[in-house]
């Protein structure tokens, strides 16, 4: 009896080692579960579910569990949208000619490729600026020309009124020394 007593103790360790082990490896697939769908969600019921699932079913759960859940770790989704970010930054960020769409560098003026004025001289302190900028940003100086407020044709004397006016004419047909007559001289002479 001796040997079947000592077989029994044998086989009660050997099933004590074993349930030690598959109890371990059943709670430490449980907190993976856990930890893993913790990386991967941040739905709570999703996380309660998965681990559930692999405490319930033990391997076949842990399966399903493998199978069904998200690719990706929030960390890995958040790392790829910042390169989204950085890429699409970079290429919006890129100037471009708008004649040939050729990619052109921030300081030139001319497209080296079709010829196409990317920039414009300053009048007042001859840096280069975009076109479409109406105002130097280093001087302060504006583009734009003053522009005449259109002439009502009051303002116009017709040859028959002209006889019998008293006031000097100019060669515009503006009354002489009026503002009128003034801005239409200098814009005769820039012109010339």
């Amino acid at each position: 009896m001796d040997l079947v007593e000592a077989v029994s103790n044998v086989v009660l360790v050997i099933a004590a080692f074993l349930g030690a082990f598959l109890a371990a490896l059943w709670l430490s697939l449980i907190i993976w579960t856990f930890r893993d769908i913790r990386a991967r969600s941040r739905d709570l019921f999703a996380q309660i579910l998965a681990t559930l699932i692999v405490a319930i079913l033990n391997l076949p759960g842990m399966l399903v569990y493998v199978m069904v859940r998200p690719r990706e770790t929030l960390a890995e989704a958040y790392d790829r949208s910042l390169e989204e970010e950085a890429l699409l930054q970079s290429i919006e960020e890129r100037e471009s000619c708008p004649g040939c769409g050729q990619r052109t560098d921030r300081e030139w003026i001319v497209c080296p490729f079709c010829h196409t004025k990317l920039k414009k001289n300053c009048q007042n302190c001859a840096q280069a600026i975009h076109m479409r900028w109406t105002v130097c940003p280093y001087c302060g100086a504006s583009d734009r020309t003053v522009t005449l407020p259109p002439v009502p044709e009051s303002a116009y004397q017709y040859p028959q009124a002209a006889e019998t006016s008293t006031e000097p004419q100019s060669t515009h047909g503006y009354p002489a020394g009026s503002a009128l007559a003034q801005a239409a001289e200098a814009r005769t002479t820039e012109q010339e």
